[in-house]
């Protein structure tokens, strides 16, 4: 983030106005969004990458990576709104329902939103069991937000199908433990 602000400060400023390229908008929002993505996807490794090595640390940042996912998910919405649309709150629900992919990017946002909000140890104890099922939800969001980049690309297709990728073996992960725990409860029941 921080390259970020000083090549705008510096496209701002008129030291170097190539800093972004020849559309520092698009750029902007690329970045901010590309790195929300990221974010989300590594998030959503913690608890794989737990369950691989048995070690239990790695579950401390996860709070803190979905907050960032969540920041830069935020800075790229409010680029959108403020860089691209220049602040047009008429043109906002226009361009959501005109635009599919926006559609599903403010979506995946606001899918976050709550999960943001109730990130802290209070929320978890006043929801309970409920912090859980609501917490679930980042999986749809991540869905939204690999569907949100793959449709605003439009020739190379790498980059969002890597992504993908990735949440597809992330998604895997977890079906495949569920239904090994599953066979693994009925197999322990005794026979009738």
């Amino acid at each position: 983030m921080g390259v970020l602000l000083w090549q705008a400060w510096q496209v701002a400023g008129g030291a170097n106005i190539d800093a972004l390229g020849a559309d520092p908008v698009a750029e902007i929002e690329h970045r901010t969004g590309i790195w929300a993505l990221r974010l989300l996807l590594l998030t959503l490794a913690i608890t794989p990458l737990r369950q691989i090595t048995g070690r239990s640390w790695p579950v401390k940042f996860r709070r803190m990576l979905g907050l960032y996912a969540f920041f830069y998910a935020s800075v790229h919405l409010a680029a959108f709104l403020v860089l691209d649309l220049g602040g047009w709150w008429s043109t906002i629900f226009q361009e959501v329902v005109q635009r599919p992919y926006i559609t599903l990017g403010v979506l995946a946002w606001l899918g976050l939103v709550p999960l943001a909000i109730t990130s802290t140890r209070g929320w978890m104890r006043r929801l309970g069991r409920r912090w859980g099922q609501l917490h679930r939800m980042v999986y749809a969001v991540a869905v939204l937000a690999v569907a949100h980049f793959w449709w605003i690309v439009k020739s190379d297709l790498r980059e969002p199908l890597l992504y993908a990728a990735i949440l597809a073996a992330l998604l895997a992960w977890r079906l495949l433990r569920r239904v090994a725990a599953r066979r693994r409860a009925a197999a322990a029941q005794p026979a009738p």
